[in-house]
């Protein structure tokens, strides 16, 4: 049998009691076991039925949460497209499991996606594992400002993910923030050599992307700076969130993430003298 025809046959049965069943069930119709792939496409080992339960759970909610945040300004673009198409590559899905994901995308474009209720259930499927909700927003905020405009309706609607899932404003701000910074200086694709273009900039300019990165406004204090730059860490230190089982991609980002956060921390702290 095969893996998504195992995963219907063991843990679908809870799923089917919510609206993220419901959806899942909705996209994939009687296709589930007719040749899909055979592998978790997390390409993480999954050791208990609870873990497994959570990837699909997270799997559901984010592409079809993508979709309808896609289609709030009216239309999906192509900006929109390429970046879920991106994140199938850097997910590793299978041909088939990528299928399954631009069904689930088309299922939250739909005027009676159920988000609240899609939400709720992801939110209690995902407990105490904060990394993911995070990984979560971040990937719906990326999505919002892959055209380079983060629209009201779609800004309107971040907001309402946030307090659905008790996630802060203040994080959803500050993931705007570097996202933003992110995009001026190169964007997503020219990411790798952004080092050489900061280097290559005016340092007035530099040093207030740095700023940006760090999440906090350059009249901030030095002790609010170092408690961002700390925090920042924290949340991304690729060991702590391998320990947590988190998926080899979300490692690999948290690694340049890292980087990112302490060249903007040398660059404010060479600035101020600390």
């Amino acid at each position: 049998m095969s893996w998504l025809g195992k995963f219907i046959g063991g843990t679908f049965g809870f799923l089917m009691g919510g609206p993220l069943g419901a959806v899942f069930g909705a996209a994939v119709g009687h296709q589930f076991d007719q040749g899909q792939g055979e592998h978790n496409p997390f390409r993480v080992e999954v050791d208990t039925a609870e873990q497994y339960q959570t990837q699909m759970a997270f799997f559901t909610a984010v592409f079809s949460v993508m979709g309808h945040i896609a289609k709030a300004d009216g239309r999906v673009n192509e900006a929109e497209i390429a970046y879920t198409r991106n994140l199938m590559a850097r997910l590793q899905l299978s041909e088939d499991m990528r299928k399954t994901a631009m069904r689930l995308f088309n299922q939250g474009k739909l005027v009676d996606f159920p988000l609240d209720q899609v939400l709720q259930q992801f939110r209690s499927e995902c407990q105490h594992r904060l990394h993911l909700l995070r990984f979560f927003v971040e990937i719906q905020l990326e999505l919002a400002l892959a055209d380079s405009v983060l629209h009201p309706a779609e800004e309107r609607l971040l907001l309402r993910l946030c307090e659905r899932l008790h996630f802060s404003r203040f994080e959803l701000h500050a993931l705007k923030t570097v996202l933003e910074a992110r995009l001026r200086m190169g964007g997503r694709q020219q990411h790798q050599y952004s080092h050489r273009q900061f280097q290559n900039r005016p340092q007035e300019s530099s040093l207030q992307e740095s700023y940006a990165i760090l999440g906090v406004d350059a009249t901030a204090s030095d002790q609010e700076i170092r408690r961002a730059y700390r925090r920042l860490l924290s949340r991304h230190h690729p060991d702590k969130l391998a320990a947590e089982g988190a998926p080899d991609d979300k490692v690999r980002k948290a690694n340049e993430k890292t980087h990112e956060i302490r060249k903007a921390w040398e660059s404010v702290r060479k600035a101020r003298k600390l």
